[in-house]
């Protein structure tokens, strides 16, 4: 059983940073592959970023503004995101995959998900 539990999210201005985290249970949670994903008003869940003791991993709307973190002390995992604009207003949801292989960029690869926080960046 694995809970997550994400935080930080709210309005800010375009231009602006703002800081998620996850909160995860387990004693495991070093051993997972962790995952952001968003999902703006009609459209899909789309994949962010990824950490796991391999590498991290962005999305090319990602990569250069948002970066990825964890604290295994904490249970947590974080992203930072700077640079923000009008398309990055979503629902950030973060997720675990006790996966390390390919496909790391579908949801489907995951098997845990929290309940998501929302990020609304005006212009």
């Amino acid at each position: 059983q694995v809970q997550l539990v994400e935080s930080g999210g709210g309005l800010v201005q375009a231009g602006g940073s703002l800081r998620l985290s996850c909160a995860a249970s387990g004693r495991t949670f070093s051993s997972y592959t962790m995952g952001w994903f968003r999902q703006a008003p009609g459209k899909e869940r789309e994949f962010v970023a990824l950490i796991n003791w391999r590498r991290t991993y962005y999305a090319d709307s990602a990569r250069g503004r948002f970066t990825i973190s964890r604290d295994n002390a904490k249970n947590t995992v974080y992203l930072q995101m700077n640079s923000l604009n009008a398309e990055d207003t979503a629902v950030y949801y973060c997720a675990a995959s006790t996966n390390y292989e390919s496909g790391l960029t579908v949801g489907q690869s995951y098997g845990y998900w929290g309940q998501g926080t929302q990020v609304t960046v005006s212009s």
